[in-house]
Protein backbone atom coordinates (compact mmCIF):
# COMPACT_ATOMS: atom_id res chain seq x y z
CA UNK A 1 0.00 0.00 0.00
CA UNK A 2 1.39 3.65 -0.97
CA UNK A 3 0.30 6.73 0.38
CA UNK A 4 0.43 10.25 -1.55
CA UNK A 5 2.20 12.09 0.79
CA UNK A 6 4.51 9.32 2.06
CA UNK A 7 7.77 8.53 0.61
CA UNK A 8 8.76 4.61 -0.04
CA UNK A 9 12.48 4.36 1.49
CA UNK A 10 14.80 7.52 2.80
CA UNK A 11 16.16 7.71 -0.70
CA UNK A 12 13.46 9.54 -1.89
CA UNK A 13 13.62 12.41 0.58
CA UNK A 14 16.99 13.47 -1.11
CA UNK A 15 16.96 17.01 -2.33
CA UNK A 16 14.58 20.07 -2.55
CA UNK A 17 16.37 21.79 -0.18
CA UNK A 18 15.41 25.05 1.31
CA UNK A 19 16.87 28.31 0.33
CA UNK A 20 17.13 30.74 3.05
CA UNK A 21 17.89 34.32 3.08
CA UNK A 22 20.96 35.13 5.79
CA UNK A 23 20.03 38.62 7.01
CA UNK A 24 22.02 38.97 10.51
CA UNK A 25 25.78 37.85 9.60
CA UNK A 26 26.02 40.20 6.11
CA UNK A 27 24.20 42.81 6.99
CA UNK A 28 27.11 45.07 5.78
CA UNK A 29 27.03 43.49 2.54
CA UNK A 30 25.34 45.42 0.29
CA UNK A 31 24.16 42.11 -2.03
CA UNK A 32 21.26 39.96 -0.84
CA UNK A 33 22.69 36.62 0.15
CA UNK A 34 20.94 33.05 0.66
CA UNK A 35 22.09 29.76 1.97
CA UNK A 36 21.22 26.74 -0.07
CA UNK A 37 21.34 24.43 3.13
CA UNK A 38 21.98 20.97 2.14
CA UNK A 39 21.99 19.50 6.00
CA UNK A 40 18.26 18.68 4.92
CA UNK A 41 18.99 15.98 2.79
CA UNK A 42 18.43 12.71 5.17
CA UNK A 43 22.37 11.92 5.47
CA UNK A 44 22.86 15.52 6.70
CA UNK A 45 25.22 16.78 3.74
CA UNK A 46 24.92 17.29 -0.37
CA UNK A 47 27.01 14.43 -1.01
CA UNK A 48 23.56 12.13 -0.83
CA UNK A 49 23.18 13.56 -4.13
CA UNK A 50 26.07 12.04 -5.81
CA UNK A 51 26.24 8.70 -3.54
CA UNK A 52 22.84 7.80 -4.88
CA UNK A 53 24.00 8.72 -8.14
CA UNK A 54 26.97 6.91 -8.41
CA UNK A 55 25.40 3.62 -7.19
CA UNK A 56 22.05 3.99 -9.29
CA UNK A 57 24.45 4.90 -12.72
CA UNK A 58 26.52 1.43 -11.54
CA UNK A 59 23.99 -0.32 -11.60
CA UNK A 60 22.74 0.31 -14.70
CA UNK A 61 26.04 -0.39 -16.19
CA UNK A 62 26.72 -3.57 -14.77
CA UNK A 63 29.50 -2.60 -12.15
CA UNK A 64 27.83 -3.04 -9.29
CA UNK A 65 25.49 -6.50 -8.56
CA UNK A 66 23.27 -7.75 -5.77
CA UNK A 67 25.30 -9.02 -2.78
CA UNK A 68 28.54 -6.70 -4.00
CA UNK A 69 30.18 -4.77 -1.84
CA UNK A 70 31.30 -0.60 -2.25
CA UNK A 71 34.52 0.52 -1.43
CA UNK A 72 34.64 4.04 -1.20
CA UNK A 73 37.78 6.66 -0.18
CA UNK A 74 35.43 9.92 1.75
CA UNK A 75 35.59 12.90 4.20
CA UNK A 76 32.67 11.27 5.75
CA UNK A 77 29.95 12.69 4.16
CA UNK A 78 30.18 10.81 0.82
CA UNK A 79 30.33 7.85 3.01
CA UNK A 80 26.67 8.62 4.84
CA UNK A 81 25.44 9.06 1.65
CA UNK A 82 26.24 5.63 -0.02
CA UNK A 83 25.48 3.85 3.70
CA UNK A 84 21.95 5.24 2.83
CA UNK A 85 21.99 3.74 -0.30
CA UNK A 86 23.66 0.82 0.79
CA UNK A 87 20.94 0.31 3.16
CA UNK A 88 17.99 0.27 1.24
CA UNK A 89 19.65 -1.74 -1.81
CA UNK A 90 20.97 -4.47 0.19
CA UNK A 91 24.85 -4.16 -0.43
CA UNK A 92 28.22 -3.57 2.08
CA UNK A 93 30.07 -0.54 2.45
CA UNK A 94 33.50 -0.14 3.36
CA UNK A 95 35.00 3.49 3.98
CA UNK A 96 38.21 4.76 3.85
CA UNK A 97 38.69 7.85 6.20
CA UNK A 98 41.84 9.87 6.33
CA UNK A 99 42.64 10.60 10.49
CA UNK A 100 42.23 14.47 10.40
CA UNK A 101 38.10 13.71 9.82
CA UNK A 102 36.44 14.32 12.76
CA UNK A 103 35.23 11.10 14.77
CA UNK A 104 31.80 11.90 15.02
CA UNK A 105 32.64 10.88 10.93
CA UNK A 106 33.49 7.91 12.04
CA UNK A 107 31.02 7.20 14.68
CA UNK A 108 28.47 7.93 12.68
CA UNK A 109 29.00 5.82 9.63
CA UNK A 110 30.20 3.02 11.98
CA UNK A 111 26.21 3.28 13.17
CA UNK A 112 25.05 3.21 9.61
CA UNK A 113 26.56 -0.46 9.13
CA UNK A 114 29.57 0.78 7.51
CA UNK A 115 33.45 -0.80 8.27
CA UNK A 116 35.69 2.28 8.89
CA UNK A 117 39.47 1.88 7.99
CA UNK A 118 41.10 5.30 9.40
CA UNK A 119 44.26 6.13 6.88
CA UNK A 120 46.98 8.76 7.86
CA UNK A 121 46.36 12.22 5.93
CA UNK A 122 50.44 12.92 5.89
CA UNK A 123 51.47 10.92 3.02
CA UNK A 124 51.12 11.43 -0.60
CA UNK A 125 47.86 10.37 -2.35
CA UNK A 126 50.00 7.42 -4.21
CA UNK A 127 51.92 6.12 -0.77
CA UNK A 128 50.30 2.67 -0.28
CA UNK A 129 49.06 3.94 2.82
CA UNK A 130 46.94 7.03 1.63
CA UNK A 131 42.87 5.98 2.02
CA UNK A 132 43.03 6.41 -2.25
CA UNK A 133 45.50 4.12 -2.35
CA UNK A 134 43.48 1.87 0.18
CA UNK A 135 39.94 1.93 -1.47
CA UNK A 136 41.84 1.07 -4.65
CA UNK A 137 43.69 -2.17 -3.19
CA UNK A 138 40.18 -3.56 -1.31
CA UNK A 139 38.52 -3.04 -4.93
CA UNK A 140 41.23 -5.11 -6.59
CA UNK A 141 41.13 -8.00 -3.70
CA UNK A 142 37.81 -8.28 -2.52
CA UNK A 143 35.42 -10.32 -5.56
CA UNK A 144 32.04 -7.73 -6.79
CA UNK A 145 33.26 -5.01 -5.46
CA UNK A 146 32.85 -1.19 -7.18
CA UNK A 147 34.82 1.76 -6.32
CA UNK A 148 33.11 4.87 -7.19
CA UNK A 149 35.76 6.86 -6.99
CA UNK A 150 33.82 10.35 -6.61
CA UNK A 151 37.18 12.59 -7.64
CA UNK A 152 37.08 11.34 -10.95
CA UNK A 153 33.38 9.66 -11.34
CA UNK A 154 30.97 12.42 -13.45
CA UNK A 155 27.92 10.66 -12.06
CA UNK A 156 29.40 13.06 -9.08
CA UNK A 157 28.71 16.44 -11.36
CA UNK A 158 25.81 15.29 -13.20
CA UNK A 159 23.96 14.85 -10.02
CA UNK A 160 24.29 18.63 -9.50
CA UNK A 161 23.43 19.21 -12.91
CA UNK A 162 20.10 17.47 -12.76
CA UNK A 163 19.26 18.61 -9.32
CA UNK A 164 21.12 21.43 -7.52
CA UNK A 165 21.51 23.51 -10.15
CA UNK A 166 17.81 23.60 -11.13
CA UNK A 167 16.82 23.96 -7.62
CA UNK A 168 18.84 26.81 -7.40
CA UNK A 169 17.46 28.36 -10.58
CA UNK A 170 14.02 27.93 -9.46
CA UNK A 171 14.29 29.33 -6.09
CA UNK A 172 15.43 32.45 -6.91
CA UNK A 173 13.11 32.45 -9.79
CA UNK A 174 16.51 33.29 -12.30
CA UNK A 175 17.84 36.41 -10.51
CA UNK A 176 21.13 34.51 -8.97
CA UNK A 177 24.32 36.35 -9.93
CA UNK A 178 26.49 34.75 -8.47
CA UNK A 179 27.08 31.11 -6.85
CA UNK A 180 29.56 30.15 -3.70
CA UNK A 181 30.31 26.91 -2.83
CA UNK A 182 33.45 24.81 -1.55
CA UNK A 183 35.48 22.84 -3.90
CA UNK A 184 36.77 19.19 -3.28
CA UNK A 185 36.02 16.39 -5.61
CA UNK A 186 34.44 19.70 -8.00
CA UNK A 187 31.30 17.73 -8.62
CA UNK A 188 28.31 20.72 -7.00
CA UNK A 189 30.49 23.39 -7.95
CA UNK A 190 30.59 21.98 -11.49
CA UNK A 191 27.31 20.19 -11.61
CA UNK A 192 26.06 23.47 -10.93
CA UNK A 193 27.61 26.06 -12.66
CA UNK A 194 27.63 24.10 -15.66
CA UNK A 195 23.51 24.00 -15.27
CA UNK A 196 23.62 27.72 -14.12
CA UNK A 197 25.99 29.11 -16.70
CA UNK A 198 23.80 27.21 -19.20
CA UNK A 199 20.66 29.66 -18.01
CA UNK A 200 22.77 32.40 -17.57
CA UNK A 201 26.53 33.25 -18.75
CA UNK A 202 26.92 36.07 -16.59
CA UNK A 203 26.95 34.78 -13.49
CA UNK A 204 29.72 33.85 -11.68
CA UNK A 205 30.88 30.82 -9.93
CA UNK A 206 33.30 31.16 -6.85
CA UNK A 207 34.80 28.29 -5.08
CA UNK A 208 36.19 28.34 -1.84
CA UNK A 209 39.86 27.01 -1.13
CA UNK A 210 41.91 26.13 1.43
CA UNK A 211 45.57 26.92 1.99
CA UNK A 212 47.59 23.81 1.65
CA UNK A 213 45.66 23.18 -1.86
CA UNK A 214 46.36 23.07 -5.53
CA UNK A 215 43.62 24.19 -6.62
CA UNK A 216 43.85 28.52 -6.71
CA UNK A 217 47.09 28.16 -8.10
CA UNK A 218 46.56 25.55 -10.91
CA UNK A 219 43.19 27.72 -11.84
CA UNK A 220 45.05 30.84 -12.32
CA UNK A 221 48.19 29.54 -13.92
CA UNK A 222 47.79 26.01 -15.24
CA UNK A 223 50.64 25.23 -13.08
CA UNK A 224 49.90 21.96 -10.54
CA UNK A 225 52.98 23.22 -7.68
CA UNK A 226 53.62 20.60 -5.46
CA UNK A 227 54.78 23.43 -3.25
CA UNK A 228 51.58 24.46 -3.09
CA UNK A 229 50.42 21.03 -0.98
CA UNK A 230 50.90 21.02 2.79
CA UNK A 231 48.39 19.57 5.70
CA UNK A 232 45.65 22.22 6.86
CA UNK A 233 42.59 21.08 9.46
CA UNK A 234 39.58 22.55 7.12
CA UNK A 235 37.94 19.42 6.16
CA UNK A 236 35.58 18.64 2.69
CA UNK A 237 37.49 21.30 0.68
CA UNK A 238 40.50 21.56 -1.42
CA UNK A 239 42.94 18.48 -2.67
CA UNK A 240 46.29 17.39 -2.96
CA UNK A 241 45.00 16.07 -6.54
CA UNK A 242 43.21 17.45 -9.71
CA UNK A 243 39.89 15.29 -9.90
CA UNK A 244 37.95 14.81 -12.93
CA UNK A 245 34.89 16.41 -11.56
CA UNK A 246 36.73 19.96 -11.11
CA UNK A 247 35.60 21.79 -14.47
CA UNK A 248 38.28 24.61 -14.29
CA UNK A 249 36.54 26.39 -17.23
CA UNK A 250 33.31 26.75 -15.13
CA UNK A 251 34.86 28.40 -11.95
CA UNK A 252 35.45 32.17 -12.18
CA UNK A 253 37.82 32.48 -9.24
CA UNK A 254 39.06 30.77 -6.29
CA UNK A 255 39.66 32.11 -2.98
CA UNK A 256 41.68 30.54 -0.43
CA UNK A 257 39.95 30.85 3.32
CA UNK A 258 42.22 29.93 6.18
CA UNK A 259 41.68 27.36 8.68
CA UNK A 260 41.12 29.71 11.07
CA UNK A 261 38.76 31.82 9.41
CA UNK A 262 36.61 29.03 8.38
CA UNK A 263 36.06 27.98 11.73
CA UNK A 264 35.78 31.27 13.41
CA UNK A 265 32.64 31.89 10.11
CA UNK A 266 30.71 28.48 11.05
CA UNK A 267 30.47 29.41 14.52
CA UNK A 268 29.20 32.97 13.64
CA UNK A 269 26.92 31.24 10.99
CA UNK A 270 25.09 29.58 14.18
CA UNK A 271 25.34 32.07 16.32
CA UNK A 272 23.83 34.73 13.82
CA UNK A 273 21.74 33.18 11.51
CA UNK A 274 20.82 29.54 13.32
CA UNK A 275 22.50 27.89 10.90
CA UNK A 276 24.52 24.84 12.82
CA UNK A 277 26.79 23.55 10.07
CA UNK A 278 30.20 22.29 9.08
CA UNK A 279 33.76 23.19 8.96
CA UNK A 280 33.81 23.80 4.65
CA UNK A 281 30.16 26.18 5.68
CA UNK A 282 32.89 28.82 7.18
CA UNK A 283 35.21 28.51 4.38
CA UNK A 284 32.42 29.05 1.90
CA UNK A 285 30.93 32.55 3.47
CA UNK A 286 34.19 33.20 3.92
CA UNK A 287 34.50 33.65 0.49
CA UNK A 288 31.66 36.02 0.50
CA UNK A 289 33.63 38.45 3.32
CA UNK A 290 36.76 38.56 1.54
CA UNK A 291 35.10 39.16 -1.77
CA UNK A 292 32.40 41.77 -0.59
CA UNK A 293 33.96 44.98 -2.16
CA UNK A 294 32.90 43.08 -5.56
CA UNK A 295 29.42 42.83 -5.01
CA UNK A 296 26.35 45.63 -5.38
CA UNK A 297 22.85 45.82 -3.92
CA UNK A 298 21.68 44.47 -7.18
CA UNK A 299 23.37 40.90 -6.79
CA UNK A 300 21.55 38.16 -5.56
CA UNK A 301 24.59 35.18 -4.07
CA UNK A 302 23.59 31.89 -3.29
CA UNK A 303 26.55 30.02 -1.11
CA UNK A 304 25.97 26.19 -0.53
CA UNK A 305 26.10 24.99 2.86
CA UNK A 306 27.40 21.18 2.96
CA UNK A 307 26.64 19.41 6.59
CA UNK A 308 25.10 19.79 9.30
CA UNK A 309 27.58 20.80 12.49
CA UNK A 310 26.82 17.70 14.74
CA UNK A 311 29.70 16.32 12.74
CA UNK A 312 32.29 18.94 14.39
CA UNK A 313 31.13 19.59 17.99
CA UNK A 314 34.35 17.64 18.70
CA UNK A 315 36.33 20.13 16.95
CA UNK A 316 34.99 23.36 15.10
CA UNK A 317 32.18 24.04 18.16
CA UNK A 318 34.63 22.48 21.08
CA UNK A 319 36.41 25.60 22.96
CA UNK A 320 38.90 23.63 23.98
CA UNK A 321 39.67 22.48 20.39
CA UNK A 322 39.36 26.01 19.13
CA UNK A 323 41.80 27.31 21.42
CA UNK A 324 44.57 24.57 21.23
CA UNK A 325 45.12 25.43 17.61
CA UNK A 326 45.21 29.54 18.44
CA UNK A 327 41.73 29.57 16.62
CA UNK A 328 39.99 31.31 19.51
CA UNK A 329 40.63 35.75 20.03
CA UNK A 330 38.72 38.31 20.00
CA UNK A 331 37.43 38.11 16.64
CA UNK A 332 34.85 35.54 18.33
CA UNK A 333 34.62 36.80 21.72
CA UNK A 334 31.29 38.48 21.99
CA UNK A 335 29.53 41.14 23.73
CA UNK A 336 27.59 38.55 26.02
CA UNK A 337 31.26 37.11 27.21
CA UNK A 338 32.00 40.47 28.57
CA UNK A 339 28.41 40.82 30.54
CA UNK A 340 28.95 37.13 32.15
CA UNK A 341 31.48 38.38 34.46
CA UNK A 342 28.66 40.41 36.26
CA UNK A 343 25.79 39.34 34.81
CA UNK A 344 24.70 38.49 37.89
CA UNK A 345 24.45 42.07 39.15
CA UNK A 346 21.55 44.41 38.65
CA UNK A 347 21.47 47.02 36.08
CA UNK A 348 21.40 49.97 37.91
CA UNK A 349 19.15 53.19 36.54
CA UNK A 350 18.05 56.61 37.35
CA UNK A 351 14.95 58.45 36.33
CA UNK A 352 15.17 61.19 34.50
CA UNK A 353 12.95 62.92 36.71
CA UNK A 354 14.83 62.20 39.98
CA UNK A 355 17.16 64.57 41.77
CA UNK A 356 20.83 65.25 39.74
CA UNK A 357 22.22 64.42 44.04
CA UNK A 358 20.60 60.84 43.70
CA UNK A 359 22.80 60.16 40.55
CA UNK A 360 25.47 61.13 42.31
CA UNK A 361 24.30 58.98 45.21
CA UNK A 362 24.03 56.24 43.13
CA UNK A 363 27.30 56.71 41.49
CA UNK A 364 28.93 56.50 44.96
CA UNK A 365 26.64 53.18 46.23
CA UNK A 366 27.99 51.23 43.65
CA UNK A 367 31.05 53.02 42.28
CA UNK A 368 30.14 52.88 38.72
CA UNK A 369 31.41 55.67 36.89
CA UNK A 370 28.18 56.07 34.22
CA UNK A 371 24.91 55.13 34.65
CA UNK A 372 21.86 54.50 31.96
CA UNK A 373 19.02 56.84 32.34
CA UNK A 374 15.38 55.72 31.99
CA UNK A 375 11.92 57.38 30.97
CA UNK A 376 8.79 54.72 31.56
CA UNK A 377 10.90 51.79 30.61
CA UNK A 378 12.96 53.60 27.54
CA UNK A 379 16.88 54.37 27.66
CA UNK A 380 16.65 58.53 27.38
CA UNK A 381 19.88 59.23 28.79
CA UNK A 382 23.36 58.80 30.25
CA UNK A 383 25.26 60.50 33.26
CA UNK A 384 28.85 60.40 33.78
CA UNK A 385 31.47 61.13 35.79
CA UNK A 386 31.52 64.27 32.93
CA UNK A 387 28.39 65.65 33.38
CA UNK A 388 28.94 65.87 37.35
CA UNK A 389 31.95 67.15 36.98
CA UNK A 390 30.77 69.87 34.47
CA UNK A 391 27.96 70.91 37.16
CA UNK A 392 30.14 70.77 40.00
CA UNK A 393 32.99 72.81 38.64
CA UNK A 394 30.03 75.40 37.87
CA UNK A 395 29.10 75.16 41.36
CA UNK A 396 27.27 73.23 43.84
CA UNK A 397 24.49 71.03 42.68
CA UNK A 398 21.33 73.44 43.10
CA UNK A 399 18.34 72.41 45.10
CA UNK A 400 15.69 70.87 42.52
CA UNK A 401 18.18 69.85 39.31
CA UNK A 402 16.81 66.58 37.81
CA UNK A 403 19.07 64.41 35.90
CA UNK A 404 17.22 65.43 32.84
CA UNK A 405 19.09 68.95 33.14
CA UNK A 406 22.10 67.83 32.83
CA UNK A 407 22.03 64.16 31.11
CA UNK A 408 23.61 63.44 27.79
CA UNK A 409 22.45 60.69 25.09
CA UNK A 410 21.34 57.26 25.74
CA UNK A 411 24.22 54.67 25.57
CA UNK A 412 24.00 52.43 22.38
CA UNK A 413 22.29 49.12 22.42
CA UNK A 414 23.77 46.48 21.01
CA UNK A 415 22.78 42.59 20.98
CA UNK A 416 24.56 40.09 22.81
CA UNK A 417 26.33 38.39 20.11
CA UNK A 418 28.09 41.40 18.55
CA UNK A 419 31.85 40.80 18.35
CA UNK A 420 34.23 42.81 20.97
CA UNK A 421 35.74 44.68 17.89
CA UNK A 422 31.97 45.88 17.76
CA UNK A 423 31.90 46.88 21.10
CA UNK A 424 34.96 48.70 20.94
CA UNK A 425 33.78 50.95 18.02
CA UNK A 426 30.97 51.86 19.80
CA UNK A 427 32.93 52.72 23.03
CA UNK A 428 34.52 56.27 22.40
CA UNK A 429 36.01 59.50 23.75
CA UNK A 430 32.73 60.77 24.17
CA UNK A 431 30.87 57.33 24.93
CA UNK A 432 31.68 55.61 27.79
CA UNK A 433 29.44 52.57 27.89
CA UNK A 434 26.92 50.43 25.74
CA UNK A 435 23.89 48.49 26.71
CA UNK A 436 23.73 45.07 25.62
CA UNK A 437 20.24 43.89 24.84
CA UNK A 438 19.87 40.37 26.62
CA UNK A 439 16.04 39.74 25.52
CA UNK A 440 13.16 42.10 25.42
CA UNK A 441 13.36 42.90 28.55
CA UNK A 442 16.63 42.57 30.00
CA UNK A 443 19.63 44.79 29.58
CA UNK A 444 23.18 45.04 30.62
CA UNK A 445 26.23 47.50 30.60
CA UNK A 446 29.57 47.02 29.37
CA UNK A 447 32.04 49.85 30.25
CA UNK A 448 35.60 51.18 29.17
CA UNK A 449 36.62 49.31 32.72
CA UNK A 450 35.04 46.08 31.04
CA UNK A 451 36.95 46.17 28.02
CA UNK A 452 40.33 46.80 29.19
CA UNK A 453 39.83 44.26 31.67
CA UNK A 454 38.95 41.70 28.90
CA UNK A 455 41.90 43.09 26.29
CA UNK A 456 45.05 42.99 29.20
Amino acid sequence: MAFRKAYQNILETIGDTPMVRMNRICKHIPATIYAKVEYFNPGHSVKDRMALQMIEDAEKEGKLKAGGTVIECTSGNTGMGLALACIVKGYKLICTLSDKQSKEKMDILRAMGAEVIVCPTNVAPDHPDSYYSVAEKLNKEIPNSFYPYQYDNLSNRKAHYQTTGPEIWEQTEGKITHFVVGVGTGGTVSGVGKYLKEKNPNIKIWGADTYGSVFKKYHETGEFDENEIYSYITEGIGEDILPKNVDFDLIDHFEKVSDKDGALYTRELARKEGLFLGYSAGSAYGVIEQMKDQLGPDDVVVVLFHDHGSRYVGKVFNDDWMRDRGFLNDRNRTALDLVNKHIDKPLVCIGSEELLSNAIAKLKQYDISQIPVVRDGDFVGSIDERHIFKVLSNGSVQNGLKVKDVMGDPFPIIDSDEEIKEVMRRVTKDNPAVLVRLDSERHHIITRHDLIAAMS
